[in-house]
């Protein structure tokens, strides 16, 4: 699938393949793990899970704005450019929106937040 869609030439270095997925632990987003609930093997459902049961609805709350003189200084003096993602200190990712004179401003939201998802799911094994 990852090839037919194009994804495996966006990924070269991906390695795609089933997914082991543990109910209960936290490793996938809710409604994909609400979705695999009570399948059985062989099954092949699509599934369209919600923002609020992925990553959220996207919020202007999550928009942060920085003085760009502190900002340059917070990121090692590097000038900012809109556009650019920096690694929060979680591990995930925020994207440079906007940059004048004065003002950064930095998005928060998940890339996916405010999208609905849609998955192809095969369910190859059931323990």
């Amino acid at each position: 699938m990852a090839e037919e869609t194009g994804l495996a030439e966006e990924q070269p270095d991906r390695e795609y393949g089933p997914l082991t997925v543990e109910i209960g632990s936290g490793r996938v987003i809710e409604g994909l793990e609400d979705a695999l609930i009570g399948q059985n093997e062989g099954a092949t459902p699509t599934v369209a899970v919600p923002p609020e049961k992925g990553y959220g609805e996207w919020s202007e709350e999550q928009v942060q704005e920085y003085d760009r003189e502190e900002f340059t200084q917070m990121v090692g003096g590097q000038p900012p450019e809109e556009g650019a993602y920096l690694e929060t200190q979680e591990g995930g990712l925020a994207e440079v929106i906007h940059v004048d004179d004065e003002v950064v401003r930095v998005d928060f939201n998940h890339s996916l937040a405010g999208e609905t998802l849609e998955f192809d799911i095969e369910i190859v094994n059931v323990n």
